[in-house]
């Protein structure tokens, strides 16, 4: 698993744009600057919805003025569906909505979820981290089940 000052492992993903998916190198998006990264099992699933991709919806701004310079929301789905996912969660331009289809980041970085009994099959375990100039700087993963560690609050806490 990832850890702390670790480098981000550069590789190409998906991301959803206004104007549809666009292909993103993991080193720019998580490289220069600070980034904060946020990761879910599922888009349009329950905690998903309704606490951990509004928190970083509603606390933006608060993020900027730390010296954010990018929010990202990782799951493994296709950039589609995280695409309406941001319209549906008014993400608008504020968060990066970064598409892991096959789930390769996730694994890359060791944090990957296999609920396959639950019919969802391989996803990201719930964490969030944060990165400067591609260097992870904290890391926070949730127990199984868990939303105390990663969300929105938690991680303006740790900057």
């Amino acid at each position: 698993m990832i850890k702390k000052f670790d480098k981000i492992p550069a590789m190409k993903l998906m991301v959803a744009t206004a104007e549809g998916p666009r292909e993103a190198d993991t080193a720019v998006l998580l490289g220069p600057g600070t980034a904060v990264l946020f990761a879910v099992p599922g888009a349009f699933t329950p905690t998903c919805s309704a606490k951990h991709l509004p928190g970083f919806v509603q606390h933006a701004a608060e993020f900027k003025a730390k010296g954010v310079d990018r929010i990202i929301c990782l799951a493994v789905n296709d950039a589609f569906v995280l695409g309406a996912w941001a319209r549906d969660q008014k993400a608008g331009d504020d968060i990066v909505m970064l598409a892991d289809g096959s789930g390769v980041f996730t694994k890359a970085l060791g944090l990957e979820l296999d609920l396959t009994a639950r019919g969802l099959g391989v996803r990201s375990q719930r964490f969030a981290l944060v990165t400067r100039d591609g260097v992870v700087t904290h890391l926070a993963v949730e127990e199984p089940g868990g939303f105390d560690v990663s969300h929105a609050e938690a991680v303006l806490a740790a900057l």
